[in-house]
């Protein structure tokens, strides 16, 4: 079996506060493989921008260990952990650009701190530069950039000392949604072409949704889940999950008042042209009221899930039911959530 190039095991991390010790993160165990893109998902306060700092040691864990390519980095001297970090690009959600260096200085700024020679330095940094699309900017300050194009200056930064993985704090948060789209179009193509693994640290569903394979879900300084964004996205285990995919207006209707049944319709990749709730109304002679509904068209395959109410009479509800398991559709009544 291969190793993960990260295994984080039973980490947890204490910060001393004038008001006491506060609990950032609780026996966090994760593994990473290499070449996956890996996502780190929790609401705000939750704890996933400490775990991106403890992977690499920026912050040290107060009990257990990272892992990288099997070695114990809390077995390392700060020196080799320094070393490591080489290998573990960082890009921030407000960049932190140089701003008294032009953009071409500010990529080989990492070299330089590594005893890179000036011309070879300047030879990598454009290479990286037309890399992100950005190699007509070689001369630009900071100030002279969009916000997207700042991201792709730290992007080509954090690429610079050849790393077999990037960490993206947030990265996409400043960015309006096209933006952000580019850049993430530009880090599945630095994954796919490159071989860098990239672990993704957000707080927006649509971010995992886009680039990533798979996902773990921090809350309350805990892992509430891990798996494959297709399985969450489709049957999230937790509340916090729930909350995330649905969100609280879908939580609600998965929730209801308990006058009636609810359902929820799991759509898990047929045709996205295939109008499964008319033909079900259609073939039931039943209406049903939809309280809900959360699908995306992935490449042509209908994936999300949708809530609605059942006919208030017995019959009508239970054709509807027949009807869902005739064509296979996965279902579950949803009434009986807990919070």
């Amino acid at each position: 079996m291969e190793t993960p190039i990260i295994r984080i095991k039973d980490l947890g991390k204490e910060f001393k506060t004038a008001n006491g010790p506060v609990r950032a993160l609780q026996d966090i165990n994760l593994e990473v493989s290499a070449g996956e893109i890996f996502g780190i998902i929790g609401l705000s306060g939750a704890g996933k921008s400490t775990l991106v700092r403890c992977i690499n040691y920026l912050e040290v864990p107060t009990e257990g260990d990272v892992f990288f390519e099997g070695q114990s980095m809390a077995a390392m001297t700060d020196a080799q952990r320094r070393m490591i970090r080489r290998s573990m690009g960082m890009i921030f959600q407000q960049f932190n650009l140089l701003a008294q260096r032009n953009v071409i200085r500010n990529v080989c700024f990492p070299l330089e701190l590594t005893g890179v020679p000036k011309k070879e330095a300047r030879q990598r940094a454009m290479e990286l530069l037309k890399t992100v699309g950005l190699e007509d900017r070689a001369q630009a300050y900071p100030a002279q950039l969009s916000g997207g194009q700042k991201q792709r200056v730290a992007i080509a930064r954090a690429l610079a000392t050849n790393p077999k993985v990037l960490l993206c704090d947030e990265a996409t948060s400043a960015l309006d949604p096209n933006t952000t789209k580019q850049i993430l179009e530009l880090l599945k193509e630095i994954n796919q072409k490159l071989g860098v693994t990239v672990i993704v640290i957000t707080h927006e569903m649509a971010v995992i949704e886009a680039i990533c394979d798979r996902v773990a879900i921090i809350d309350q300084s805990r892992i509430a889940e891990v798996g494959a964004v297709s399985e969450l996205f489709l049957n999230p285990r937790s509340a916090i999950g729930r909350k995330l995919i649905m969100g609280e207006a879908g939580e609600q209707a998965a929730g209801g008042d308990g006058s009636a049944r609810n359902i929820r319709i799991i759509f898990d990749g047929r045709e996205s042209t295939e109008p499964i709730i008319s033909n079900m109304v259609l073939a039931c002679s039943a209406p049903v009221n939809i309280m809900y509904a959360a699908t995306r068209d992935i490449q042509g395959k209908a994936m999300g899930q949708m809530v609605v109410q059942l006919p208030e009479d017995a019959d009508g509800a239970e054709r509807v039911i027949d009807y869902l398991e005739s064509i296979k559709i996965p279902y579950e009544e949803v009434n009986s959530y807990e919070a």
